[in-house]
């Protein structure tokens, strides 16, 4: 009777072990439409909450300007820009109306990391207030566009 030794008995055949390069090709197709299908339905969905975070920050901007102008009987100067809604004007009366902690609390950036924009008086209204957009420019279309306190039509 031959020996058996326990190694040979689960002994794999050379043909069948690991993945051949069609299994693997399968596989990489695979992820790939994975990884296409991901990103076609959740990169739109970004821009869409980028968008709707600058023009909720726009909103918040124009009402602690407004604010601004009730408490101080004035709006802030394009110089002051929007840090007049968190630091207290030089003036001893204006700072003693200022209120503790300011307009709001901090200035927001926008979804791109650049600085809000002001300008008094405005080009579309009394004051304006705005993201340059995606691109960080004047002007632009679609998610580059600009996004203020204006209608859009009048941009």
């Amino acid at each position: 009777m031959p020996l058996i030794r326990p190694h040979d008995a689960d002994a794999i055949d050379d043909r069948e072990a690991g993945l051949s390069l069609i299994e693997i090709m399968v596989v990489m197709v695979i992820i790939g439409l994975l990884a296409t299908i991901i990103v076609i339905n959740v990169l739109p969905t970004q821009n869409r909450a980028m968008l709707e975070k600058a023009r909720a920050d726009v909103g918040q901007l124009e009402n602690a300007v407004e604010m601004y102008r009730l408490t101080l009987n004035r709006y802030p100067t394009t110089e002051e820009g929007l840090d007049a809604l968190v630091t207290a004007p030089d003036d001893p009366r204006d700072a003693q109306r200022f209120p503790e902690g300011g307009f709001i609390n901090r200035l927001p950036e926008d979804p791109w990391g650049n600085a809000y924009q002001y300008l008094y008086p405005g080009e579309h209204g009394r004051f304006d207030v705005w993201s340059w957009g995606a691109d960080g420019r004047s002007g632009g279309e679609g998610e580059d566009a600009d996004i203020g306190n204006w209608d859009p039509e009048d941009a």
